[in-house]
């Protein structure tokens, strides 16, 4: 199943796409797409005659495939191809940070760049969405407690991340950058997910062309290994690096600038299109 919420900011609908890729309106069945519907709702959901169900405008606007995200966990350093850009080292254990909630919105909504910021830059991500509660996970039931994947851009400011005191953080939870979606796509329908095509442009030049197969730490272990330090709970979203072609990676590095245009986009996951603004 494609899971989406659609229309106006804030005031979302649960959607999904049938066979024909029209959008059919789900809220007489479930009241969004949440980490409580993931809990317990998916079985209801695949049952459903979706031709039965209202179709929406295909202009209509998409909203961040998930709402009310708990936890917005993020992976560092996960391709080694990408820790050498940055001229780090791969790590031996997962890097972790986490993007604050306030910083998503939809996969076509406007990304503004902050007040002061110089060093603006992209990565496009796999992103894990969690199905239900779980602590101290084994790698071979990590799956279990996976609802599905989307995509997700990493939208981070290299100066406050990198260059200033404190975590990484700073850089990362900066208002809208974090892009979720279009579509919250069940496991079922991806049959492996360390074998898809991951790409972004900037006004129509391809700077990321990767691979989720060079991935350092995959699906089932980033699921464990976050597990041993917390709770994880239907409705988080984890989101496990970027291949190489970030911006701090070119020579010179090239940041982004407002007017410019991102398209992104993983194999069976969809696309994102953002405009590039300056914050007022």
């Amino acid at each position: 199943m494609k899971l989406l919420r659609f229309g106006v900011k804030g005031q979302e609908k649960p959607g999904i796409l049938d066979q024909d890729g029209n959008i059919r309106d789900l809220s007489a069945v479930v009241n969004d797409i949440h980490g409580p519907v993931l809990a317990t709702e998916l079985d209801r959901i695949r049952a459903l005659d979706l031709s039965s169900l209202p179709k929406v405008d295909a202009e209509v606007r998409i909203g961040a495939c998930v709402n009310n995200i708990g936890k917005f966990i993020c992976i560092g350093l996960n391709y080694s191809d990408h820790a050498a850009e940055t001229g780090a080292e791969v790590p031996d254990e997962p890097v972790v940070f986490n993007k604050w909630t306030s910083a998503v919105v939809g996969p076509n909504d406007d990304i503004e760049i902050p007040r002061n910021s110089l060093k603006t830059d992209w990565e496009v991500e796999l992103g894990i969405v969690i199905g239900k509660d779980g602590s101290y996970i084994g790698k071979d039931q990590a799956m279990d407690y996976v609802a599905g994947y989307c995509v997700i851009n990493d939208v981070s400011e290299r100066a406050f991340q990198l260059e200033g005191t404190g975590t990484w953080d700073k850089g990362k939870g900066c208002n809208t950058f974090g892009p979720t979606g279009p579509w919250l796509v069940t496991k079922d329908e991806i049959e492996n997910p360390h074998n898809l095509k991951i790409w972004l442009e900037v006004d129509g030049h391809r700077y990321q062309d990767g691979n989720t197969n060079t991935m350092i730490f995959d699906v089932p272990t980033i699921v464990s290994y976050l597990s041993q330090f917390m709770c994880l709970q239907a409705g988080d979203v984890i989101s496990t690096g970027t291949p190489p072609g970030v911006g701090l990676g070119q020579t010179p590095p090239v940041y982004l600038k407002p007017g410019q245009v991102m398209r992104l986009g993983i194999e069976g996951l969809g696309e994102q299109h953002q405009n590039v603004i300056a914050a007022q």
